[in-house]
């Protein structure tokens, strides 16, 4: 999910822009650069880093802590080089492919971003894709209060509440488990696809994530004791 563009890669991908722009198409590339140089950090203008993100959000109105509609357009975008940030060719590349390249522009694809309009594939890649921008450093885990947080963000309205509540609440509980991994992260909606009445699991033949699998048993006691 993180692997950088080659060289060569990124260099076609700035010569089709280039020629976008010179061919007398809708996109600016000038002015995208120019507004990603407004959101850049300043010991790096090739990296919009959070503050340059945090500072984007604004400009288009969007809540840039609460709506996850901030993690679908850096998505689309196509910031995946390292985590929590977005390069400057990830960003020219995403605004040509999106046709934007003003803030006026970003404000009216807002509605476009809403997650309702990804199909299952698409959603399972974005649903990756937030864990992978919320990493930290080199760390491969997450920190499973941002888990909860960012579960409760992106899920709501994708699976069925007492799904996503009851398994909050479980994590919550575990002291066992402190951090997440990506496999346990995006085994949770598979498993919310695929098991959709727990009264069908059958642990015996399961392949998923331990994490799953105790989850389940949560769940059985819960019962019983109703």
């Amino acid at each position: 999910m993180w692997t950088s563009s080659g060289g060569s890669s990124a260099s076609s991908k700035t010569a089709k822009r280039k020629s976008s722009s010179t061919a007398g198409s809708a996109f600016n590339e000038k002015a995208a650069e120019k507004m990603f140089e407004e959101f850049a950090e300043e010991d790096d203008p090739t990296v919009m880093g959070m503050d340059g993100i945090i500072k984007l959000c604004e400009h288009v109105d969007l809540d840039p802590f609460e709506d996850k509609r901030v993690l679908v357009l850096l998505w689309k975008l196509g910031s995946k080089e390292k985590p929590s940030q977005i390069t400057k060719e990830e960003f020219l590349t995403g605004c040509y492919n999106l046709h934007v390249d003003t803030i006026g522009k970003f404000q009216s694809l807002i509605p476009s971003l809403d997650t309702g309009f990804l199909d299952e594939m698409e959603f399972k890649d974005f649903y990756k894709f937030c864990f992978q921008f919320n990493r930290q450093g080199t760390h491969r885990t997450l920190d499973k209060e941002l888990v909860v947080a960012l579960m409760k963000m992106v899920l709501t309205g994708r699976i069925p509440d007492d799904r996503l509540e009851s398994f909050c609440t479980f994590v919550e509980t575990q002291e066992a488990y402190t951090r997440i991994t990506l496999d346990q992260w995006t085994s949770f909606l598979d498993f919310c696809f695929a098991v959709p009445d727990l009264s069908q699991y059958d642990e015996s033949s399961s392949a998923w994530p331990v994490l799953i699998d105790e989850y389940v048993e949560y769940m059985e006691e819960l019962q019983k004791k109703k």
